[in-house]
């Protein structure tokens, strides 16, 4: 089972990495626990975890019109982790690439 699905880089996570500095936000399974996301977020960054805040989202209603009517259906849902490092270490997301 992979926990971690990608880092999240968005425009507002920008702005909360430039205000709090030690802070990162990766899109994780559903089912990982806060423990979990720790331990393989220090496996593979080399990196002390302070702490872990997760969210749930449920997936957005989207409605269209076609020829033969309306089309309903749902995104997928998906479970956000924000993760706190000690002061001075840096996740780089780009190293990897």
């Amino acid at each position: 089972m992979d926990i971690l699905i990608k880092p999240l880089i968005t425009e507002k996570m920008t702005a909360i990495t430039e205000k709090f500095p030690n802070r990162y936000c990766f899109v994780v399974d559903k089912n990982a626990k806060k423990a979990e996301i720790k331990k393989v977020i220090e496996e593979m960054y080399d990196v002390n975890v302070e702490s872990v805040n997760t969210m749930n989202y449920l997936g957005k209603r989207k409605v269209r019109y076609t020829k033969t009517g309306f089309r309903e259906g749902r995104t997928s849902r998906f479970k956000k982790a924000i993760v706190t490092v000690s002061e001075g270490e840096v996740i780089d997301f780009y190293s990897n690439i």
